[in-house]
């Protein structure tokens, strides 16, 4: 057996019957009087850079000048940018400097450091790859590409070119210093996936439920202890020639389901496949887990929030800053009252068009600071957004611009037989369906847009009262880059929703029998492409009088989730009064309350 191959096979049996209490290190500190936070760096080295120096945590000489403060790296070094190697190598440096002055540097785990080290290349930038060359070595660059003609039919003429452009040079030299063993592998593989400072978590993707169920511990030790083993398994299995560097992450189960061993195979080599087909879907690295989490952001608050707080109350933490998720307009943000704060600003800019931000907590102060070194800012509100809209309108500019805005063109009538009319203002122009409503004092497009705005659900789009050529009726604004259910299911898509659309239509459900929706179908049910949040449009036959639910949710099931409980409860009848006196009539408010009685009696 090579000696590189015996090691690694030894290594990884210690690793495997390791108990996990080799695994914990500290993950929760208190008394810190200053703690900043910057995420999402992504190899923007002078961004970061810019930005620790206007908070004083760097002087001019690139030197720790933060005493005793502690800094929060919220997961992301890596991928697309220019120079993520040089920013791991001064926060390496500032570790030790840091913890000399008293301070400390919490540098936490992403979701592009857990794909790097298990091999998921996807976002590697070119000359990320070039600050690895010099450490090439043209020997083991040899091997894989041998290898490499093996597994891909032997063509050496054929597959040279092919092999120059997926792996240039510095790939294996970078492959190599991510091993479990190489200088940045064991750097990061010693890190944290949340830490809690002062009551504050803080965390790459988000807080899954899974952090309710497992708590702190069961997330900085069982979840990351799987990561560990995951790498150290892979770089076996590289080792004894069963995976390539070469391989893509997403092809390893099945290169792993279909590797036949030879009879005379090492027990420790078929050992580490068993445990590599464990750990490839490890509850670390799936959608739901902490560092690809985006529900936290992403998801209405009424389904969202009451999980939220769950999960802040098992880690034992009143609020979680998050990264992973760019935030629109690129300002740090907050969500639920402040328990939530978004500080991916993008602060890779020729990739996501954002400048960094660091979050600065003092004792009871929150405040932002910019690479530009505008200070003393505000996290902002998080904006109601959806659907795509021109110029990132606000829910408030569209509603302006659908009630005064210039009516362009009502004669398109697509092939959902809806009305489609243009409204412009000069400067942004933007697409709306228009429906008749029969009477003044009943407008069912209207109310159901305030009832999801009551109800934060976020699910409807802006829709005002508007006349169109004589016809009293709503206005209701049609998103673009957006697709219907009926594209969705027939092409399979949506599946990476950044809010689950498991979690999304049973909202839509309890909805629809809020309203009593009897128009529902696939083609009122619209996707945002890019982050396929559901939208619900058109909503002409909803708020009828009956009781009970409409006909095709009779034996659906509806689950009224804590979230919407409490909602509901919101729902007093003054309330109701207050805001659709207007638009719906004594009768249909009376049946509205009651179907939310009903709701509220559901198990």
């Amino acid at each position: 057996m090579p000696r590189n191959l015996k090691a690694s096979l030894l290594a990884l049996i210690v690793l495997l019957t390791l108990p996990h209490a080799a695994w914990s290190r500290d993950w929760r500190f208190d008394d810190v009087d200053r703690v900043v936070a910057i995420a999402d760096i992504h190899g923007a080295y002078d961004a970061m850079v810019e930005t620790l120096q206007n908070v004083d945590i760097l002087d001019d000489d690139l030197s720790w000048m933060g005493g005793q403060s502690n800094l929060v790296i919220v997961g992301d070094i890596l991928d697309r940018g220019p120079k993520s190697r040089a920013a791991m190598d001064l926060l390496m440096r500032l570790e030790g400097e840091a913890e000399a002055a008293g301070g400390r540097v919490h540098v936490l785990i992403g979701n592009h450091e857990s794909m790097i080290l298990t091999g998921d290349m996807r976002y590697v930038s070119a000359p990320e790859y070039a600050a690895f060359a010099s450490e090439a070595i043209p020997e083991e660059r040899r091997r894989w590409y041998n290898l490499y003609v093996k597994r891909n039919g032997g063509n050496k003429d054929g597959l040279r070119l092919n092999f120059g452009k997926a792996y240039p040079p510095g790939y294996f030299a970078m492959r190599r210093a991510f091993r479990a063993d190489g200088h940045y592998g064991r750097w990061l593989l010693q890190k944290n996936i949340i830490a809690v400072i002062n009551g504050t978590a803080f965390v790459h993707g988000g807080l899954p439920p899974v952090a309710a169920e497992i708590g702190l511990r069961g997330i900085n030790e069982d979840l990351q202890k799987d990561l560990v083993d995951y790498v150290e398994v892979l770089d076996a299995l590289t080792d004894a020639g069963v995976l390539l560097p070469t391989d893509s992450h997403y092809d390893y189960e099945a290169l792993l389901n279909s590797y036949l061993p030879a009879l005379d195979e090492n027990p420790d080599v078929l050992q580490a496949i068993d445990a590599a087909k464990k750990l490839v879907n490890s509850g670390l690295v799936s959608l739901d887990g902490p560092l690809w989490y985006r529900n936290n952001i992403m998801c209405p608050r009424i389904v969202e929030e009451h999980r939220l707080d769950a999960a802040l109350s098992a880690i034992g933490a009143d609020r979680v800053v998050v990264g992973h998720t760019p935030t629109p307009g690129r300002k740090v943000l907050q969500r639920f009252g402040g328990k939530l704060i978004e500080i991916d600003t993008g602060m890779l800019n020729l990739y996501y068009s954002g400048i960094g931000h660091a979050l600065v907590l003092e004792g009871a102060s929150v405040s932002v600071t910019n690479q530009l070194g505008v200070d003393s800012l505000l996290p902002l509100q998080q904006p109601r957004n959806v659907g795509w809209r021109p110029g990132n309108l606000t829910a408030d500019d569209l509603a302006v611009l659908l009630e005064h805005g210039d009516i362009i063109a009502v004669d398109k009538i697509d092939a959902s037989q809806r009305t489609i009319v243009q409204v412009g203002d000069g400067e942004h122009t933007l697409e709306a369906i228009f429906k008749k409503t029969k009477g003044r004092g009943f407008n069912p497009g209207v109310a159901a847009y305030r009832l999801d705005r009551l109800l934060e659900l976020d699910m409807v789009p802006v829709t005002v009262r508007r006349e169109v050529d004589g016809s009293d009726g709503y206005l209701q604004f049609l998103p673009g880059n957006s697709i219907d259910e009926a594209e969705r299911s027939a092409t399979g898509q949506g599946g990476a929703a950044w809010c689950s659309i498991t979690d999304q239509w049973p909202a839509m459900y309890v909805y629809d029998v809020l309203v009593y929706n009897e128009g529902r179908s696939k083609h009122r049910m619209l996707y945002d492409k890019f982050s396929w949040r559901l939208i619900l449009s058109e909503h002409d036959r909803t708020f009828s009088t009956r009781k009970g639910r409409p006909a095709h949710l009779k034996k659906a099931p509806i689950a009224v989730s804590p979230g919407w409980k409490k909602a509901l409860h919101e729902l007093s009848d003054e309330l109701l009064d207050e805001t659709f006196g207007d638009v719906l009539d004594k009768r249909r408010l009376r049946a509205l309350a009651a179907r939310r009685d009903q709701l509220l009696a559901t198990p």
